[in-house]
């Protein structure tokens, strides 16, 4: 499929415009970030495993009613999606407490909450993504108070499929960060699920060590973040696309000669 001109460029991935109308490229880069970018390393194959990961996640999605912009994978690293105005507000879920919550609460790490909340964030790299409340995100127009309370309800329910599908796999799901985008078609204006879903977006912790195996690996110094997300790939069953698991090899079989008698 023919790429046309770079429309974005974030930390992870770079977007395209497609030959279609209202349709884009999506590429996943092998870059990776922490701390608003300060920290910045290249990891070779990150891209490749976050796009197979973030594909199967939305196509799952889509699949129990709830739309994302994800309309195909076309290779290892790109997808083809739909063309959304991206809403400037990070929502982050969290399960479990750990990272800035507890830092800025004073919550010991790893708390289990008691139900799952739901943090606003004003996506804005300069700024580092600042927290907001609801008032500042209406008052600011970002999004209208229907169309946050929806967004809200969509959220909740792709934590409890969320939730379901890791914990089926042996991993937790501790907190993760979505956005949502806008499309315009036939004038009218419909919210989509849009970006990524993946081990960058993620905390996935193994459910009986609480082995971090997400980008807490690449922030925190821990090593090995691709074998890391080899790992959720294996557990979701989707790591056999990966170009670098070899084939069983098979010996030869042995002529054996029929003495006649």
């Amino acid at each position: 499929m023919k790429k046309g001109k770079k429309l974005y460029e974030g930390k992870a991935k770079i977007l395209y415009a497609a030959s279609e109308k209202g349709t884009a490229i999506q590429h996943f880069k092998d870059d990776a970030t922490a701390f608003n970018n300060q920290k910045k390393s290249n990891i070779e194959g990150k891209g490749i495993l976050n796009n197979r990961i973030s594909e199967h996640i939305l196509s799952s999605l889509n699949q129990i009613g709830i739309e994302t912009h994800l309309i195909k994978r076309i290779n290892m690293r790109e997808q083809l999606v739909k063309l959304v105005e991206i809403i400037p507000i990070e929502f982050v879920v969290r399960n479990i407490a750990t990272g800035s919550l507890t830092k800025r609460l004073g919550i010991e790490d790893g708390t289990i909450l008691e139900k799952p909340l739901i943090e606003f964030c004003y996506k804005n790299d300069d700024l580092n993504d600042p927290l907001v409340a609801r008032e500042h995100i209406y008052s600011f127009g970002w999004a209208t108070a229907i169309e946050l309370d929806w967004i809200t309800k969509q959220c909740f329910r792709i934590n409890d499929f969320m939730q379901g599908m890791f914990k089926a796999v042996g991993i937790k799901l501790v907190d993760f960060k979505l956005e949502f985008g806008r499309l315009n078609k036939d004038e009218k204006t419909k919210i989509l699920l849009a970006d990524e879903i993946s081990p960058d977006t993620c905390r996935l912790w193994d459910a009986t060590s609480d082995k971090k195996l997400d980008k807490d690996r690449f922030r925190k110094d821990l090593g090995n973040l691709l074998e890391a997300y080899q790992e959720v790939a294996r557990r979701l069953d989707i790591l056999h696309e990966q170009n670098n698991v070899r084939p069983i090899k098979f010996p030869k079989p042995i002529a054996v000669k029929i003495k006649k008698k």
